[in-house]
């Protein structure tokens, strides 16, 4: 499965099966993760084998069930980690389907479990993504057009096309979709809209315009 196979296939999943990840799926995640933080600054960690985070009032309040493994997405306090957090956490979503694992983003149905990670001084905690094999693949989501989302003078490139489709296939919370991206010549400015979490959101999609329409053709303003 390639990434673009991946950002069809991957739906958000809640209930997991008691089936652990195996050893050498769960170092291709980890080297993923290193390679992230290596490049984000990041201070992302990979918890298996911890049912706890997930067996709250508020996790079975959100659905979830047979959930032992998360990455915690952790960095930095500043204005952009949540859009940072967004980017790669999504990156290692659509890793973790390339090796047949389903995922599901999580921001407040979990609990905060004391010595499963580790969150350094001046860092946080931004969202953790439930990790595992799904009861079931997921379904998709509904989505809008192409047009409600973005803003484009004159005809639309065809690379940008294809990246407002990947940017769709995106997970947003509450399935909102809340952003905007808008094309100037080769010049492409996403804007997150009002809401929690638009801003993970926004660097979410981030990710998959910029697979969809290839970062040869465009520069981010």
């Amino acid at each position: 499965m390639n990434i673009t196979e991946a950002m069809k296939a991957r739906h958000s999943v809640r209930q997991y099966k008691n089936q652990p990840i195996g050893a050498e799926t769960v170092l291709a995640m980890q080297a993923e993760i290193d390679a992230c933080n290596r490049e984000s600054g990041l201070h992302i960690q990979l918890v298996t084998n911890e049912p706890k985070a997930f067996d709250g009032f508020m996790a079975h309040y959100g659905k979830f069930s047979g959930v032992t493994n998360y990455i915690a997405m952790i960095g930095r306090k500043s204005s952009e980690l949540g859009e940072k957090c967004g980017y790669y956490g999504e990156r290692l979503v659509l890793k973790a389907q390339e090796l047949g694992l389903n995922t599901c983003w999580v921001a407040m149905t979990y609990s905060k479990i004391k010595n499963a990670f580790i969150v350094g001084q001046g860092e946080k905690i931004c969202v953790v993504i439930a990790l595992g094999y799904g009861e079931t693949q997921g379904v998709p989501h509904k989505s809008k057009a192409i047009t409600e989302v973005s803003k484009v003078e004159g005809e639309m490139p065809d690379w940008f096309k294809n990246g407002m489709e990947a940017a769709l296939l995106a997970p947003t919370a509450m399935n909102q979709q809340k952003f905007l991206f808008s094309l100037d010549g080769n010049q492409v400015s996403a804007k997150a809209g009002i809401g929690f979490y638009s801003h993970i959101d926004l660097g979410i999609v981030k990710y998959h315009f910029e697979f969809g329409a290839g970062t040869e053709h465009f520069e981010w303003i």
